[in-house]
């Protein structure tokens, strides 16, 4: 059962080097872990540090992006992805489960000038071609204003300008008009098609998004030919490994490492997420034989790029007790990137409390010797999911400091296996894994070292302040 610390008549706690003062950061959540990070610990550390090989990270993202490639929800190369994990996590020994699961319904297709692909993407609340696609001319309309309909937009496909009001506004314009479908284009320049966002209304005809070089050139056709497919009955799945503690250990604590396998379309995924991936399947071969007094779960979630599907259909299916029983989340996002100024790794927690993954794994990498951390206020990762039923959960990205920026290519056809960091992918893991590794390790005199913790006075306390 989790254990909550009291620190009646104190009014701080020395937990790991730092001072925690009631009502600013809580101490950790459980008793068993009070004194997990303490500088002492170092040398086990090493157990991970001397074993994480980037390499083997390297190859599993190799695999994935560049033998597998996209791996979009529900497609059969998402199925592939999870095969491949599976596989993985049953030749290093542990008890594997594939999880299977509905995901919603959507969109792809395709639009063409002249036999030429133009890249989109489509809107979610759009509706689909007719069967065999629609061929229509181009309408130019602007910003698309009512002002910029006439009678001449009938039976067309608008081609309108991001900018001034909303998508949806700008869609049911051109369905009032008379269009038989639209096309928004960015005005701004970026490596992906825009996917323009109606705000949870459904329009009437097929709608999609294009890039600002694409609008440019659609400017000065013609005719196009739009084709929309809506997927349907589709699934995903999760691939869970676990590894319990010695059977004497009775309703053990869990700790989860978690990374989600899938992309978007037209993204091979290298950095999302395959690297978080990959790193987990690696720390999942360092952490197979180490002596554990915790449940350790390594998942790989699908469906994530479409809502964090898989992950919170994994978490509404605990129970009540596991839940109580689950101690932290280390989630990994997008841990490898080359891309130079993404210079730190972000801890992302989804209220930006310092919570127990943050506290822990702080330390490690101040003691590894590595870059500092940066705690930041961030959610869109999988890690969310365990946060909204009270598990603590952090996601760990890379970043550039100041601005928050992603690399370049993400979500693009450029999120290849070049762009990726064997030295990063080796602090992630060595950060990550020891972290854990201060959870889930057995400890024979951990009860003795709670005691010593728990027997120091205000006095002992102050002393140290000043």
């Amino acid at each position: 059962m989790r254990k909550q610390i009291l620190v009646a008549a104190m009014s701080a706690v020395i937990v790991a080097g730092s001072v925690f003062i009631p009502g600013a950061a809580s101490p950790f959540s459980t008793a068993k872990t009070v004194m997990a990070a303490e500088k002492n610990h170092a040398p086990f550390d090493q157990k991970i540090v001397k074993r994480f090989n980037a390499d083997n990270a390297y190859d599993h993202i190799y695999h994935l992006s560049e033998t597998i490639g996209p791996r979009v929800a529900g497609s059969q190369e998402e199925k592939e992805g999870a095969a491949y994990l599976q596989a993985e996590f049953s030749q290093l020994g542990y008890d594997v489960d594939v999880q299977t699961f509905s995901i919603p319904d959507r969109l792809f297709g395709s639009l063409t000038v002249n036999g030429e692909d133009i890249p989109i993407r489509p809107s979610t609340g759009s509706s689909p071609t007719p069967e065999g696609g629609l061929t229509a001319p181009l309408y130019d309309a602007g910003l698309g204003y009512p002002e910029d309909f006439t009678e001449e937009a009938e039976g067309k496909v608008a081609l309108i300008s991001r900018g001034g009001f909303t998508f949806a506004e700008k869609a049911q314009n051109a369905v009032d008009a008379g269009a038989v479908a639209v096309i928004i284009y960015n005005n701004v320049e970026s490596l992906v098609p825009l996917t323009p966002n109606l705000g949870g209304s459904t329009i009437s005809v097929p709608v999609v998004g294009t890039s600002k070089e694409s609008g440019a050139y659609l400017l000065e056709q013609e005719e196009v030919t739009l084709e929309l497919q809506a997927l349907t009955n589709q699934t995903s799945q999760n691939v869970i490994a676990v590894r319990k503690p010695h059977k004497k250990i009775k309703n053990p604590e869990i700790v989860y490492v978690t990374a989600h396998y899938d992309s978007v379309p037209l993204a091979p995924g290298a950095n999302d997420n395959a690297s978080g991936t990959g790193v987990m399947l690696e720390l999942a071969r360092v952490l197979k034989s180490y002596p554990l007094d915790k449940e350790l779960r390594f998942i790989g979630f699908g469906a994530e790029e479409i809502g964090l599907v898989g992950a919170r259909y994994y978490v509404a299916q605990l129970s009540s007790d596991e839940i109580e029983r689950s101690v932290a989340n280390f989630n990994m996002d997008m841990v490898g990137t080359s891309w130079e100024p993404a210079s730190k790794l972000f801890v992302n927690v989804t209220d930006g409390s310092p919570n127990i993954v943050w506290q822990i794994s702080s330390k490690v990498a101040e003691r590894l010797g590595h870059e500092p951390l940066l705690l930041n206020q961030g959610g869109s990762s999988d890690h969310v999911a365990f946060h909204e039923v009270g598990i603590e959960s952090a996601n760990f990205i890379r970043r550039e400091p100041g601005t928050g920026a992603l690399e370049p290519w993400y979500h693009t056809p450029f999120d290849t296996v070049e762009n990726i960091s064997v030295e990063r992918l080796q602090e992630a893991g060595e950060i990550v894994g020891a972290s854990v590794y201060e959870l889930v390790r057995k400890e024979t005199n951990r009860k003795n070292k709670q005691n010593k913790a728990q027997s120091i006075q205000p006095t002992d306390i102050y002393s140290s302040l000043q």
